[in-house]
């Protein structure tokens, strides 16, 4: 008896599913360590950042709002059954967004870091704005698809500190350049590369599909 292969709807399913559990795990883990070291409001617990630590507070607190909030969305039952509630979330998820972009401003201006980590800072600030724009500006135009889209890629440069984080607890990591180049090109990497998977994977079954497409025309 030959078990039935799983159709292509329910292996996307899967893999959303997949996704959705692995990004809660990560903003999981990424809040909780944050909270039991900024829960110690001293010098050491906040090094470079205790003399902006409003700032970083606003930071923290702007993109904490938007994961909670951002995981929500990806809830299809929560979309059919109460879409009021879907649309509350992804406004207050949209104003973490605003939050902690302004708090990055903040931090860039009156930061005394180099170069490299404040044009990291700027980039992930950037990626973050654009998608999440994009993402608004599909859905009041009523393309629902794109709007999906958009925020799937916005929501993975939120989760980027939280990537960021782990990627910095991973030695070899480390140990390839000075910290001076390793800490702002993990930075970017932290949603550079989930960007990437992300496009590389939605595109793959059309890449796969075309030499079929050419065979048969």
């Amino acid at each position: 008896m030959t078990a039935t292969a799983p159709s292509p709807r329910a292996r996307a399913t899967r893999w959303k599913a997949a996704f959705w559990l692995l990004g809660l795990a990560v903003a999981g883990h990424f809040l909780w360590v944050t909270a039991q070291r900024y829960a110690q409001v001293t010098p050491e617990a906040y090094g470079m950042f205790w003399d902006r630590r409003t700032w970083l507070w606003l930071h923290v607190a702007g993109g904490s709002l938007a994961m909670l909030a951002g995981a929500s969305q990806f809830v299809a039952a929560l979309r059919r059954r109460w879409p009021a509630v879907h649309r509350w979330l992804g406004r207050t998820y949209l104003l973490g967004i605003l939050l902690g972009s302004t708090a990055v401003v903040g931090l860039l201006v009156t930061t005394q870091g180099w170069l490299a980590l404040k044009l990291a800072f700027a980039a992930t600030g950037l990626a973050w704005l654009i998608t999440s724009l994009r993402g608004y500006r599909t859905i009041r135009r009523g393309e629902v698809d794109a709007h999906r889209r958009w925020m799937l890629r916005s929501y993975l440069v939120t989760l980027s500190p939280a990537v960021f984080r782990l990627l910095l607890l991973v030695p070899p990591l480390m140990q390839l350049a000075s910290p001076l180049v390793m800490v702002p090109s993990l930075l970017v990497v932290s949603w550079a590369l989930p960007l990437l998977g992300y496009e590389t994977g939605r595109r793959l079954p059309r890449l796969r599909a075309a030499p079929v497409r050419a065979r048969m025309a």
